[in-house]
């Protein structure tokens, strides 16, 4: 098995997960729960750990966390470490309580941490552990709508930032997720690694890869860092679903978007539309496939003629 590839840099940004081995509960008492959260607390006094949403499941956990001083690794074995030993020095059992390495998922924060928060927060109830969000006790979501303190470690600042600060706007918008089949933001993920545009991929490469040789690495970094051109994206969109469709049209600014490593405004200027523009239709296009299988069937498609796929 290929080792996950780790990018850690200061003020990065990540949804992190961890399951139970062979699929076992890791809490199983409201102490565990508690003493889990106590470690948040104390990663965030020691190690700078700034944690924005969680989510306690039974088996598996979410955190949507930030490191200011780019120590991931440093924040994860403390929190896993230490729970693994409070769990097994009280329950007098030895070896390991997680499930190989936890997952860490490199997120541009402001085109994907909203949409990653409602995920998280709605995760009770797709498993059918809670019929609302809110009534569920161990998430951060009750934090978020004022009807439970937040303990300092935990920011709320920048998911509340998009609706100017207010608690029931954020409400409405995970509402909204109660009401239609939310894709997860996750399969937009490029070798697993990272979730964000071409341009934010570009950024990435040029700050943490570029020494790095992609043939002798995590075999993961050579998707990372293989990008294709605007109308190399533009020939293959036409290709299967025709030039002048107009749903081409939408689907190769979306792939543009994703895969191309080209600016904003560089995508914007080869539509013939502004930059927040292109980050909307890339938006709308991937709300649009969580709703449509033949869409998303079409789109693999056009990823693997391009040599782009998500593993």
């Amino acid at each position: 098995m290929s080792r996950p590839l780790r990018i850690e840099y200061p003020g990065a940004f990540y949804h992190v997960t961890s399951r139970g081995n062979e699929q076992r509960d890791i809490y199983k008492s409201r102490e565990d729960r508690e003493r889990f959260l106590a470690y948040l607390a104390s990663a965030n006094e020691r190690y700078g750990a700034v944690v924005h949403v969680w989510c306690l499941m039974s088996n598996h956990y979410h955190l949507l966390i930030e490191t200011p001083e780019g120590n991931l690794s440093q924040i994860m074995r403390h929190i896993n470490g230490a729970y693994t030993n409070y769990f097994n020095v009280k329950r007098k059992r030895a070896g390991h309580l997680f499930q190989g390495r936890y997952k860490a998922l490199l997120v541009e924060r402001d085109a994907y941490a909203l949409e990653l928060s409602r995920y998280i927060h709605l995760n009770p109830v797709r498993a059918r552990m809670s019929p609302r969000p809110e009534d569920y006790s161990w998430s951060s979501y009750r934090m978020y709508l004022g009807q439970q303190a937040a303990p300092a470690w935990l920011r709320r600042s920048v998911i509340l930032g998009h609706f100017s600060g207010d608690e029931q706007r954020y409400r409405i918008f995970v509402e909204e997720g109660l009401m239609r089949e939310l894709g997860n933001p996750q399969v937009d993920a490029l070798a697993a690694t990272v979730l964000g545009s071409g341009e934010f991929v570009c950024d990435i490469e040029a700050r943490c890869l570029s020494e790095k040789d992609p043939c002798r690495d995590v075999p993961g970094l050579r998707k990372l860092v293989s990008r294709w051109s605007v109308e190399d994206i533009v020939a293959a969109v036409g290709a299967t679903l025709g030039a002048d469709s107009g749903l081409a049209r939408k689907v190769a600014i979306y792939l543009c978007h994703r895969h191309s490593g080209a600016k904003l405004r560089q995508i914007g200027e080869r539509f013939g539309i502004g930059e927040s523009a292109v980050s909307q239709e890339s938006r709308r296009l991937r709300d649009r496939m969580a709703e449509d299988e033949g869409l998303r069937n079409n789109i693999e498609q056009i990823r693997e003629q391009l040599g782009v796929v998500n593993v």
